[in-house]
Formats: structure tokens, C-alpha cells, sequence
């Protein structure tokens, strides 16, 4: 099982690479023993354009995999697909561990410079940081949100 936690501020550099923390790229590397050895190749995507998601391809195949379940005919399916399909690439670390992140995604999220890498569990959430803090303080978890994740036994 993959647990990707925590925070670990990062750099893109000026090339569009993400080098991994050590922390996250350890992670990755198990995940990688356990789905069958080999350097793990990965999903970059965005729901919205102002944040990306890296996951690794198995994780991702599982969402498709669920995914091809729906109807063709489903919007949401239909507008899920548009938007990550858009935002998306099949990337794969270099040798030092970097991944590129492709230019639209990059430009769209702001990706340069510093940023906030969070770990969600089974794939890396990457923000702008400054941008990242600004949405921190202007949609702070709200009592709404303690009592539905309560109802979730949480």
C-alpha cells in the first residue's frame, strides 16, 4: 500500500524539473519493489489547471479502470477525462530522480520556483507555494468539513 504523507517544500527548476524529496522518492521506490521491480512510470495530471497530481501509474490505472465502468454518455465522466487527458502525460524520472512537468501544466499551475509538494496518500499533490498559502487561508477547514469527515468515522 502506498502512504504518501507530509509536506516537503521543493524547487521546479528552470528546465520544468521536480526533483522528489528523498522522503516521497523512498516511498515510490517501495511501491515501485512491490508492483514488480523497475523505475515506476507516472501519471502528471490537473483537475482544475492551478495544481498538479502525480501518480503513479498503477494508482492511475485504477482510476481508469473505474472510469470504464461509467457510460460513454456520462458528463462527468466525459468532462473528467477532458481536463486530465488536456493537463496529462506519462512522465518517468531521470536518472537523479527529476521529473519534468510539461509546460502547459507548468504555466497553467504557476510551477516554477518554489513549491509545496503534499503527499495525499496514494499520489503527490504539487502547488505554486505562494498560491498554495494564499488558498490555505482563504478556505480554511471549516466545522462543516470536521462534522462530514466525523460522519466518516474520522
Amino acid at each position: 500500500m502506498l502512504r504518501l504523507r507530509g509536506n516537503s517544500p521543493a524547487t521546479v527548476d528552470e528546465k520544468g524539473r521536480l526533483k522528489l524529496p528523498s522522503s516521497f522518492k523512498a516511498e515510490l521506490e517501495t511501491f515501485a519493489q512491490g508492483e514488480g521491480g523497475g523505475a515506476l512510470r507516472h501519471y502528471l495530471t490537473s483537475l482544475d489547471g492551478r495544481s498538479a497530481r502525480l501518480y503513479p501509474l498503477p494508482v492511475w490505472e485504477a482510476i481508469e479502470a473505474r472510469l470504464a465502468a461509467l457510460p460513454a454518455t456520462n458528463p462527468a465522466k466525459r468532462r473528467f477525462l477532458e481536463v486530465t487527458a488536456y493537463y496529462g502525460s506519462e512522465v518517468e524520472p531521470d536518472a537523479q530522480g527529476r521529473f519534468v512537468i510539461p509546460p502547459i501544466l507548468r504555466e497553467a499551475a504557476q510551477l516554477t520556483g518554489e513549491v509545496a509538494l503534499l503527499g495525499q496518500m496514494d499520489h503527490l499533490a504539487l502547488w505554486n507555494k505562494a498560491g498554495f498559502e494564499r488558498r490555505m487561508a482563504a478556505e480554511p477547514l471549516s466545522v462543516e468539513d470536521l462534522a462530514q469527515l466525523a460522519d466518516l468515522g474520522i
